[in-house]
C-alpha cells in the first residue's frame, strides 16, 4: 500500500496543492517503504510516541501484519499510563504486540544516572529486545530515532548501533515536523502528541534513579494531567522540592489564584514538599541545573 497524499489550498483556492514539506515527506516515506521492503519481517522497539507509531503505521503498509511486530518494554522507568498507551496505539494500527520486562534498574551503572545514563538503558533495552525478536522470526530490529535526534545528545544511540538496531526514520532523512505531518495525514489522533522521555530524565544527573524517586515524579505527572493541564509537562524532581515546567502558553492559566493553589496541592499530594512552577516554561533537557534565581520561579509550600 503506498503513501496517502493530503491536500490542502495554497490560499487561492487550489485544492490540489501540496505544502513543500508534505512534499519532501512523501518523498521520504516512499522511500522508507522501499527500505522495509527490502527487509521483509521488521520488529520495532515500540513507545508509543509518535515516531515509533508512525513507523509502525508504514511498516504494516508495506509489509502487512504477519511481517510486522512492535515489542514495548515495560519498565518502572516508564510512567505506566505511557505504556498503556503504546499498547493502545499498537491495537489500533492493528500491529502484532509482544510486551515484556526490561530490568535496567538493576543495572548499578544506570542507577547511579551518570550522564551517560541513557546509553546503559538502551543496552539493556536492546539486549533483552533482540532474543524476543529472534524468537518471533525477526532478524531486523528498528527503533523510532529521527533525523532531528541525529543532532541531539543522544547516548542511548550508540548502544541501539552496537547491538545492531537500525534506525530508518533516521536513514531516509524524516524529521520530527515531517513525521508529524504524515502522522495527521493517515488521520491518526496521536500525530501532536508531545514527547515523554523516560521518568528518569526527570532527575539530575548524579542523583540515583530509585523505584521512589520515579514513582513521586509520575505519581506528580499524572495528577497534573488530571488537573486539565495538556502539552509538555515535566516535574523535575530536586530532593524535596518538585519544579514544574509546562509549556509557556499554559504557564499564565496556572501561576495564580486557585489554579496555582490546585497544581501546588497535586505536587505536594505525589510526596514533595515543596513545589515551584518555573517561569520560563518547559525546556528540554533543564534537569541538570537547579537554578538559585528565585525570580525565574513561583514557589508554593
Amino acid at each position: 500500500m503506498g503513501p496517502r497524499y493530503v491536500r490542502g489550498t495554497d490560499g487561492q483556492g487550489r485544492s490540489d496543492y501540496v505544502s513543500g514539506m508534505t512534499r519532501s515527506a512523501i518523498a521520504k516515506e516512499e522511500t522508507l517503504i522501499g527500505w522495509l521492503s527490502q527487509q521483509q519481517r521488521v520488529a520495532i522497539g515500540f513507545s508509543g510516541g509518535v515516531d515509533s507509531a508512525y513507523l509502525a503505521a508504514v511498516t504494516m503498509e508495506a509489509l502487512g501484519r504477519d511481517n510486522s511486530l512492535a515489542i514495548i518494554g515495560r519498565s518502572e522507568s516508564l510512567a505506566g499510563r505511557e505504556e498503556d498507551h503504546a499498547a493502545e496505539v499498537a491495537r489500533a494500527i492493528g500491529i502484532p504486540i509482544v510486551e515484556i520486562q526490561t530490568g535496567e534498574l538493576s543495572d548499578p551503572r544506570y542507577a547511579a544516572n551518570p550522564t551517560n545514563r541513557c546509553y546503559f538503558c538502551k543496552n539493556v533495552l536492546w539486549l533483552t529486545l533482540r532474543p524476543v525478536a529472534r524468537t518471533h522470526g525477526f532478524e531486523t530490529l528498528v527503533d523510532g530515532t529521527n533525523a532531528d535526534d541525529l543532532s541531539d545528545y543522544r547516548p542511548g544511540g550508540r548502544a541501539a548501533l552496537e547491538q545492531g538496531v537500525q534506525s530508518p526514520l533516521a536513514e531516509v532523512g524524516l524529521t520530527k515536523g515531517e513525521i508529524r505531518d504524515r502522522t495527521h495525514a493517515r488521520g491518526l489522533p496521536w500525530w501532536d502528541r508531545p514527547s515523554s522521555p523516560c521518568l528518569a530524565s526527570r532527575l539530575p544527573y548524579g542523583t540515583a534513579v530509585t523505584p521512589d524517586r520515579l514513582r513521586r515524579v509520575e505519581v506528580a505527572e499524572a495528577a497534573l494531567r488530571d488537573l486539565g493541564i495538556t502539552g509538555n509537562l515535566r516535574v523535575r524532581h530536586h530532593g524535596e522540592l518538585g519544579r514544574v515546567e509546562l509549556d509557556r502558553d499554559m504557564l499564565a492559566r496556572w501561576s495564580d489564584g486557585t489554579a496555582f493553589e490546585s497544581l501546588v496541592t497535586a505536587v505536594q499530594g505525589a510526596g514533595f514538599e515543596k513545589v515551584e512552577l518555573d517561569a520560563r516554561g518547559f525546556r528540554s533537557g533543564s534537569l541538570n541545573v537547579l537554578e538559585a534565581n528565585a525570580g525565574a520561579a513561583l514557589s508554593g509550600h
